[in-house]
């Protein structure tokens, strides 16, 4: 069955990465949502995907006083998505400002789905193979998805995902083929797509039966989803 995770939330009138997108999200009956998390100068997770505000700086140079209001720190945000999936994918890119080669957010975000009764319902993912290390150091039972870029060769990218113990794997879109789905399920993981709005890829990836979309799409895919009866909370 293919879940349908709203990706930043639902982002049809509403502004990503907010608590109003996520539980708009909810309302709507998505199985889950995707967000991104960055840590602040003083050590908390906002909830937010580029590295820098536009008027503020660097999130990475900013205490959480000093955060826009519609800027959330991952605990707000867990407040509203009882009953879904979430899927927080850990921002720490060498290519950032404020990148630490610690990977000390990891340990915060082990924290902070802990204190919030979390762990088991969440996927932590990110492109940083460094940042998925250090999340299984810090917690080993948190689930884990490793993002894949654009062109990665499946084979060599499940044996890594494999022997690393990852649960899921969460390639592009253009990436997906019944013989990538195929070889991931035989080995155990699941196959989370990113970002999937196209109608045509909605419909072929709930019929392929891959295990959830990630989407902007939230009310269009939900609907096929249903129709092929392959998603309801």
């Amino acid at each position: 069955m293919t879940a349908v995770f709203a990706h930043r939330g639902c982002t049809e009138g509403f502004l990503e990465n907010t608590v109003e997108a996520f539980a708009e999200a909810r309302r709507l009956g998505a199985d889950g949502v995707e967000l991104d998390v960055r840590l602040t100068s003083d050590g908390a997770l906002a909830v937010h995907h580029d590295a820098v505000i536009a008027d503020c700086g660097p999130v990475a140079e900013l205490a959480v006083s000093q955060l826009p209001s519609h800027v959330p720190l991952l605990e707000d945000v867990l407040a509203v998505c009882d009953g879904m999936v979430v899927n927080v994918e850990i921002k720490n890119d060498p290519r950032d400002p404020g990148y630490d080669p610690s990977e000390s957010i990891a340990g915060v975000v082990a924290r902070v789905l802990a204190d919030m009764e979390w762990t088991s319902r969440v996927i932590v993912s990110s492109f940083q193979v460094s940042s998925l290390q250090a999340v299984q150091v810090a917690d080993p039972s948190l689930a884990i998805g490793t993002l894949w870029p654009f062109l990665t060769e499946y084979g060599p990218a499940l044996e890594a995902a494999v022997t690393a113990g990852w649960q899921a794997v969460h390639p592009f879109v253009s990436e997906v083929s019944v013989e990538m789905l195929s070889a991931a399920h035989a080995v155990g993981l699941a196959v989370n797509v990113w970002t999937v709005n196209a109608t045509h890829d909605l419909e072929a990836f709930c019929a392929l039966g891959v295990d959830a979309v990630i989407t902007d799409k939230l009310t269009e895919a939900l609907a096929i989803a249903r129709a092929q009866g392959t998603s309801g909370r």
